[in-house]
C-alpha cells in the first residue's frame, strides 16, 4: 500500500488548530504550509511525494492510510509535533497475477 500526501508542521497545538482554521475558510494549504511547516518539506508546500505504509510514525500512518482523500486531517500528534495532513492519492496492493 502506498499514498502521497502533504501535511504542516508545527510544535503547537493551538497553532496547528489556527492554521486548519485559516485552511477551512480558504487559505491555500501548499502556501500556509510554506509559511507555518517547520519540516523541510515546508520549501514544496508540504508536498511528502509517495511512500508506503511503514515509512512514517504510527500516528501519521494511521491517518493517511484510513481517513477520506482530499480533507485536512489534524491535529495529529506525533513525536515530531502536530500534524495537518491532506492525502492526496492512495493506492492499494494489489497482489500480482502469475
Amino acid at each position: 500500500m502506498k499514498a502521497s500526501a502533504r501535511h504542516i508542521l508545527v510544535s503547537d497545538k493551538k497553532l496547528c488548530q489556527n492554521i486548519k482554521k485559516e485552511i477551512d475558510s480558504g487559505a491555500e494549504f501548499s502556501l500556509m504550509a510554506s509559511k507555518h511547516s517547520q519540516c523541510p518539506s515546508a520549501s514544496r508546500g508540504g508536498e511528502l511525494g509517495i511512500f508506503r505504509k511503514g515509512m512514517m510514525v504510527a500516528a501519521f500512518d494511521e491517518v493517511v492510510f484510513s481517513q477520506p482523500l482530499k480533507v485536512v486531517h489534524g491535529p495529529v500528534k506525533t513525536s515530531f509535533g502536530y500534524h495537518l495532513i491532506e492525502i492526496i492519492e492512495r493506492e492499494e496492493s494489489v497482489p500480482e497475477t502469475v
